[in-house]
């Protein structure tokens, strides 16, 4: 999804910005993200960042675990900052967001607040690659990216064309596959870390492997 705004490099970016701390989903740069926003101190952030930068910062509880309304889980050291390309009113209270990825960050505080939701000063100078991505991976990996992709999706009876995995650009592909994949907290995070595109795409062959494994075994009839 285009973004109308550029972002060249951390200078573009604030260095404080609302925090959204969710286990098992990562933003990835170049990556779209689909939230369904409900809480009052989520909405209250949306209803914010619209009025300003447009910035959410996707971060993973440390624990894997999602803190209850009233606490503060342990986070992450790293996560990602999108910007707000789409928000929709769904009638009921509700917003349908979809985030683009722009660069990942490292926490370095957090910042005291009244606002009902979390904010961190963050650093985005130590992934400046983000702003100038990797474009492709050898031709091998892809190509086994593409099988392993589609092989977990018709285990796990997802209906996803062969001819869409392998029309994606190697970024595109990579992105969806790490964000929307089978994996748990920890191997999510492990992707959104890796330091540049050919180490996440072969983390993710690993791991994508791995899930199509457990998927296989999790298929066949008991004897």
């Amino acid at each position: 999804m285009a973004m109308n705004k550029t972002y060249l490099g951390p200078s573009d970016l604030p260095e404080s910005i609302p925090i959204f701390p969710l286990s098992g989903a990562i933003l990835l740069p170049g990556g779209q993200l689909p939230l369904n926003i409900f809480e009052p101190r989520y909405l209250a952030m949306f209803d914010e960042a619209m009025r300003g930068e447009r910035i959410i910062g996707m971060v993973q509880p440390l624990s894997g675990v999602d803190a209850p309304a009233g606490e503060k889980a342990e986070l992450r050291p790293v996560g990602a900052a999108g910007r707000i390309t789409q928000l929709s009113e769904t009638g009921d209270g509700r917003y349908f967001v979809v985030l683009s990825g722009i660069a990942r960050f490292r926490i370095l505080s957090e910042v005291d607040s009244a606002e009902p939701y979390r904010r961190a000063n963050v650093d985005f100078s130590v992934f400046e690659e983000d702003f100038a991505p990797e474009e492709t991976v050898p031709v091998k990996q892809r190509t086994d990216l593409n099988a392993v992709a589609f092989d977990l999706a018709q285990a796990l009876k997802l209906e996803i064309a062969r001819k869409d995995v392998e029309s994606m650009p190697d970024a595109d592909m990579i992105a969806v596959f790490a964000m929307i994949g089978p994996f748990d907290h920890a191997e999510k995070q492990a992707l959104l870390e890796a330091p540049d595109l050919a180490a996440r795409a072969e983390l993710l062959l690993a791991l994508g492997e791995i899930a199509l494994s457990r998927a296989t075994k999790a298929a066949r009839p008991l004897q």
